[in-house]
């Protein structure tokens, strides 16, 4: 998941709410904790005020103290991301660059994040580990992140998630779907969940970010300015198109068996299999998800930066305007 630091937004309290579980953040460093609280305001999570209800997770934010030992004898493994985990298979420690994260399993659900030092604003390493915190808390209620944006059919409100990795056009698609009267859930992160036997997802990121033609850096905007579609709180998907740049003019669209869908979820999702506590519930929603929705590879051509040609073409090719 790339996150990103948007400077602009107003702090809020250290309580929050997403779907319905209660969300604590704190910290003694208040220069740190106006940072993190940046960072949420980038999230879809609802600030609220203190009621004294317990909340459902902690995550307390450390800097400029030692890094706590991690115990010897847990198992280790290299992730994706480039750092360290170390488990025993309930409670485990994340090691990123120079932060450390450790997740307790318990009521409510801990988890501690170590910083050498307070980090600028900006700084990619403290949304890195803040988003992982946040992320791998949510996992033990039954909300599992997928790398991916979401739209919604205007007409028949099927949920289209389009999947693939940084770089792969899902913002820019996502964009263009928009910009074509689809409601959106989120450009880049999908939180999903298991809701009446059917699995619904829910945006993550607020914001969305398109990379420019001619440049590496990403442009930040939020899509409530931009787009009259309005955004959709949760859908139920239907369809899952998994997106790569084929360099041609003309667009691809290649139909996926279930078990074909299942293996690239599985790809697109590590932590379903290397948080291995909760590792169960997450591969039977992969599953869910599978057999739930329609599974296409889409080799996106430079026909769907044209207006209006993207909705058209899945509005038809995806039986869309069907009965949901």
């Amino acid at each position: 998941m790339e996150v990103f630091q948007v400077p602009s937004r107003p702090a809020s309290q250290g309580f929050y709410a997403v779907a319905g579980r209660l969300l604590f953040i704190e910290s003694k460093d208040l220069q740190l904790r106006k940072l993190v609280v940046d960072l949420f305001a980038g999230w879809q999570l609802t600030p609220v005020s203190f009621s004294g209800q317990s909340p459902d997770i902690r995550i307390e934010f450390f800097c400029g103290d030692s890094l706590p030992q991690v115990p010897s004898a847990l198992d280790q493994f290299e992730i994706a991301e480039g750092g360290k985990c170390y488990t025993d298979r309930t409670d485990f420690y994340l090691a990123l660059g120079s932060a450390l994260i450790h997740l307790e399993n318990g009521v409510p659900v801990r988890l501690r994040v170590w910083l050498e030092e307070v980090p600028v604003a900006g700084d990619p390493l403290l949304a890195r580990v803040t988003s992982f915190a946040v992320r791998a808390a949510l996992r033990r209620f039954g909300m599992f992140e997928l790398h991916s944006a979401g739209m919604v059919h205007p007409e028949s409100e099927r949920g289209v998630v389009i999947i693939g990795p940084s770089g792969s056009g899902k913002s820019t698609l996502a964009m263009q779907l928009a910009t074509s009267g689809w409601p959106y859930l989120s450009d880049d992160e999908l939180l999903l969940s298991l809701v009446d036997s059917q699995v619904e997802a829910r945006g993550f990121r607020s914001f969305f970010a398109v990379r420019a033609a001619t440049a590496g850096s990403k442009t930040c905007f939020e899509p409530e300015a931009v787009f009259a579609s309005g955004r959709r709180l949760k859908a139920s998907p239907g369809v899952l198109l998994f997106i790569s740049l084929s360099g041609q003019q003309q667009t691809q669209l290649d139909p996926l068996t279930q078990s074909e869908s299942m293996t690239r979820l599985i790809r697109a999702c590590p932590w379903a299999t290397y948080d291995t506590s909760i590792a169960g519930a997450n591969l039977e929603l992969l599953s869910k998800l599978a057999r739930q929705t329609s599974a296409y590879d889409l080799h996106a051509g430079r026909d769907l930066l044209e207006p209006g040609y993207a909705a058209s073409l899945f509005s038809v090719s995806l039986c869309l305007c069907g009965e949901n």
